[in-house]
């Protein structure tokens, strides 16, 4: 019959899409290896290696999506992108974004943030392309660890807003030395808290140098106010009303005046709170996959969410050498 047949045309079409897409797949997969297989490396935080790649230092997993990315991403204007430096606040971040953008969607009492993980909600857009490498999700909301000068082309033209978070590096560098210590590939010897220190001031961490990666998105937000909005982690903190307004404002769902007469700022920073996210059933047992062969404890993105704490790990003279790189480099936004 003609319907069979028109069936078992689309079925084709779909069979050869299918196919030329995972032949695409496995062409920018190839080229990812090629790549990889020439640049610099140098040794890694929880993988072997970071990969050297356009003035920036990569995990494996990530670059993969990054080079993937740049081939091609679909952007809409109205999607928005949390961009981090690795422990500089992201789960946080993800959680006051998507519960801001989604606040009409959904109750308290039975919000997604009740019983899934942040990341679970906002995915990293570099890995998700790394397992997904043709598909976009339908979702309006992304996060990234790409430096302002490695994001796809598609994303700096489409007017989307970007959100970044700086965190004082001290404080971001043992966060990240912890981090990275527990996940860290039980292969390869223990990262010694004095040896990362060195890394990091020399700008071999993930996704630095940390100045570069910071210092990219600072003049973005000078160049383009209305498309990158940078701030700072102390400052969410220190006030954290005045801070979720501005964020409401920039990505285009400002509170109201009714809503702030109801205290509905007050409930959204109640339920992203470090204190409510880190005591769910979720986040005290659950896991993330975020990588395909590494799975996370979702506790392990809640180990104290504070300002300072680089001061219990760090000596005076390491915390000088740090203060000593953000005076030269960063000068301008501290």
């Amino acid at each position: 019959s003609l319907f069979m047949a028109d069936l078992l045309a689309t079925q084709n079409s779909c069979t050869l899409k299918d196919e030329k897409q995972e032949e695409e797949h496995q062409e920018t997969h190839n080229k990812f290896l090629e790549v990889v297989s020439i640049l610099p490396k140098d040794k890694g935080w929880i993988r072997e290696h970071l990969h050297h790649y356009q003035g920036f230092w990569f995990p494996p997993s990530p670059l993969l999506g990054v080079i993937t990315l740049q081939q091609s991403f679909e952007v809409r204007p109205t999607d928005v992108f949390l961009a981090t430096i690795p422990k500089s606040g992201t789960t946080w971040f993800k959680a006051l974004l998507f519960t801001i953008m989604n606040r009409n969607l959904y109750d308290y009492h039975d919000h997604p943030l009740l019983t899934g993980n942040p990341h679970i909600h906002v995915p990293f857009l570099e890995l998700y392309a790394s397992k997904n490498p043709n598909q976009r999700p339908n979702l309006s909301l992304f996060s990234t660890h790409m430096p302002y000068t490695v994001l796809p082309e598609s994303i700096l033209v489409s007017g989307s807003r970007i959100v970044y978070v700086y965190r004082d590096p001290k404080d971001m560098f043992v966060s990240l030395w912890h981090f990275a210590s527990k996940l860290r590939s039980k292969e390869l010897p223990p990262l010694v808290l004095e040896e990362a220190f060195e890394q990091f001031c020399k700008g071999i961490s993930p996704f630095g140098p940390f100045w570069d990666h910071v210092l990219g998105y600072w003049k973005a937000s000078l160049e383009w106010p209305d498309r990158v909005l940078f701030v700072k982690y102390e400052d969410m903190k220190n006030d954290p009303t005045l801070h979720a307004k501005r964020l409401g404002e920039f990505i285009g769902y400002p509170f109201s005046l009714k809503e702030e007469n109801e205290g509905v700022i007050h409930k959204v920073l109640e339920l992203c709170s470090f204190e409510k996210l880190s005591n769910l059933e979720v986040n005290k047992n659950g896991s993330v996959s975020l990588v395909s062969d590494l799975v996370i404890e979702s506790k392990t993105f809640f180990r104290q969410g504070k300002i300072g704490d680089g001061k219990n790990f760090l000596t005076a003279e390491m915390m000088e050498k740090i203060d000593g790189i953000i005076e030269q480099r960063l000068r301008d936004l501290v």
